[in-house]
């Protein structure tokens, strides 16, 4: 299995915001959609705030690979389904790094349908 470095690790895990571009079909990449992100362990996560309905997120799932850019990373990645066992620690990252914007904000991101919707990012090499 491939890992992120600690610098890449570091780099994305302390910017607010992701850039993610999923492929399409015939390879080509999707316009980037910017979205939160957090590193739980060596991982890292990202969620869709409409639950798996949401557009990127449908997108996401139809070849699981794409690019993300963040913290002056690039980088190619293979989106995988997280493990559930770790919801309320990915909320609780979630709450912690983002909670300047309150509450409300939050909540779109630390809910029953996003949690349904967390990939783990993991670095193609």
């Amino acid at each position: 299995m491939t890992a992120w470095t600690d610098d890449e690790l570091t780099a994305i895990g302390e910017t607010d915001e992701l850039d993610l571009a999923s492929r399409r079909d015939d390879g080509t990449l999707r316009r980037p959609v910017t979205m939160w992100v957090v590193r739980v362990g060596d991982d890292l996560y990202v969620r869709c705030m409409n639950g798996r309905s949401g557009a990127w997120y449908r997108g996401a799932q139809t070849r699981r690979q794409g690019r993300i850019s963040a913290g002056g990373v690039q980088a190619d990645v293979t989106f995988e389904d997280a493990d559930h066992a770790l919801d309320d620690e990915i909320d609780e990252v979630y709450r912690t790094k983002y909670r300047r914007y309150g509450a409300n904000v939050i909540g779109g991101v630390v809910n029953p349908e996003s949690r349904a919707a967390t990939i783990k990012l993991v670095p193609e090499r």
